[in-house]
This record gives structure tokens, sequence and C-alpha cells, in this order.
């Protein structure tokens, strides 16, 4: 039996009253299982923390001491509990280390998504699939209007970029996704990094996902023009709006983000319409519960078909 309740949102985040846990808290937890490390996901100062190797890693270098009391870090695919919930996590694609929560009680299995993607991304682990009663699922692009493009396809659009390239990226994910797309689809590029990017790049390196040639950003390289990019977190990004002999492009799948008229580059690291419902059919629920986004559209497209509650 679904239960109405399993989770529920409060002023900390998703609260999983049946196994006293939050998925994902916005604020510091007794106890939190964590999907991955982007900052909206993963605060700092939780008691004890559940996630993967990845997670761990990354939020611990981010947040040193503060990052938790307590990791307890988890393989993909294995089961444990807390309370009398079994959770496992699932790799969702998103970035390195990012999984999906799949909690079990009663009989009943709920599929909380976290971020997730389904394009391919050599710098993380691919998207599994598990079925599930309850798809718990982020709806941050659920609008039939949006298509995200194939990666591929833009990432050769700076082939035709002559110039350097200022290049913005949110630095965790992103950056090491673009490293990778760059090295291999736009290979005379000489890709200059951040240096706030770099210690999030020997973290993808030492677990076995290698990225592609890059090297630390220097000012006197960036002087002369020989097709470098230049790949530099959103703060950099911004305060380099009147830099010149460069060409200006921020990196996602968000439209507002297109800084240059003439060049964009439309790469996504969640899922857009389309991939929701190829994770409907994958994963086979009879409610769809949403959050992070507007369901609307998903309530409508399902109709009775299956049950669709928004979350947020």
């Amino acid at each position: 039996m679904i239960l109405d309740d399993f989770v529920l949102i409060n002023d900390k985040g998703l609260y999983c009253k049946y196994g006293d846990f939050y998925l994902d808290p916005k604020l510091p937890a007794k106890t939190a299982v964590i999907s991955h490390a982007h900052a909206d996901h993963a605060v700092s100062g939780n008691h004890e923390v559940y996630c993967t190797r990845a997670t761990a890693t990354i939020m611990q270098l981010r947040y040193d001491r503060t990052a938790a009391k307590v990791f307890n870090v988890v393989n993909y695919n294995q089961p444990f509990n807390i309370g009398k919930v079994t959770i496992t996590l699932i790799p969702a694609g998103h970035m390195l280390g990012s999984a999906q929560i799949l909690m079990e009680y009663e009989g009943t299995r709920y599929l909380y998504t976290g971020d997730y993607k389904l394009q391919p991304d050599a710098t993380c682990e691919p998207i599994e699939w598990v079925n599930t009663d309850v798809l718990i699922t982020e709806s941050t692009f659920a609008d039939p209007a949006i298509l995200h493009p194939d990666p591929v396809a833009e990432i050769q659009k700076i082939n035709t970029i002559k110039t350097n390239i200022l290049l913005g990226a949110y630095g965790l994910g992103k950056s090491q996704r673009l490293i990778n797309l760059i090295s291999t689809y736009a290979p005379q590029k000489k890709i200059l990094v951040h240096h706030r990017i770099m210690p999030i790049n020997a973290i993808y390196e030492k677990m076995g996902f290698t990225l592609g040639a890059h090297q630390l950003y220097g000012r006197k390289l960036m002087k002369t023009q020989d097709e470098f990019v230049y790949i530099v977190p959103p703060f950099t990004f911004d305060s380099y709006i009147r830099a010149t002999g460069v060409t200006r492009l921020f990196a996602s799948g968000w439209k507002n983000l297109q800084v240059n008229q003439k060049d964009t580059l439309f790469i996504s690291d969640h899922v857009d319409w389309d991939d929701i419902l190829e994770t409907v059919t994958r994963t086979r629920p009879q409610q769809i519960w949403t959050l992070h986004g507007d369901g609307q559209h998903l309530k409508n497209h399902f109709n009775n078909d299956i049950f669709v509650k928004l979350l947020n």
C-alpha cells in the first residue's frame, strides 16, 4: 500500500518519518541521505550522512570538518537500513557519485531520483533503472517545450570559434564534463581551468574518471590567441563581464544563462521532458510525485493514467 505521507516537506526539507531521516535536507539534520554533492542538495553540518564515496569525498573537500559528524559511505546497489526503511543507492547519471535513493517500506518501493540525467557522460556512472511503486522525480525541465539538444553537437559549435573562449560553468560536475567533451570533440582547443576547479578534477581522476588534457590557468597564456578555452565558475565569469579578446559562453540548459546572442552552449545535466517520460516507462510507477520545478505538465499529460502529486 502506498503511504501518501511517506515523505513530506517541512522547514528542513524532504522528510521520511517512517525512517526518521531527510533526503538532501536544506538545513542540517540528525540523519541525512544525500543524493549528490551539489551544494543545493548537500549542506554542511548534518550529524549523520549516508551517501556514496564520491559524494562524501567532495563534501569533505568543500566543507572540511563541518561536512558531517559521521559519514556512512555506501556502495551502489548495497541495501542498508535506517529504522524499518530499507534503502539502496542507484546510479543517477547526474555527476560523479550521484545516486537515486530507493526506499522500501512494508512492501512498497519509493524511488527518489535526486537530480539525474539520461544523456551519456564519460565523467560519471551511467544511470541505472529499477522498478518502483512511487517515482519521486525532479521536474526542473518538465515541460514539453524543453528538449535538450545533443551535447556533442553543442560542444562541436566551439570548433568554429577561433578566438580564445571564456567558458562559464558550475565548478562541480559540469566543468569536468566540459573538459571531457572538449578534449574529445574539439581536440585542437587548449583547456585552461580555474584554480578552484582543479581540486575537484583531482578527485575525479583519483576515482578513475579521466577528464582529458587541461592545465591550470595562467594570465600570460590567455594574452595569446591560441584557441584557449578558459573554464571558470559563475562568480569569476560574472567578474569578467568586460573581458576583451575572448568569446564569452556559459554552458547551461537554461536560456537565461546564455550570454552570447551569436553563440550558445545548451548543455544540461538534468532530464528534459522526453527523458522524464522515458524514466516513467522504465521504472513503471503507480504514482509520480514531483519536486524542484513545476509538475503540472506531467499531471496534465498523464491525466487519469498515472496519479501525479506535486510535492512543492
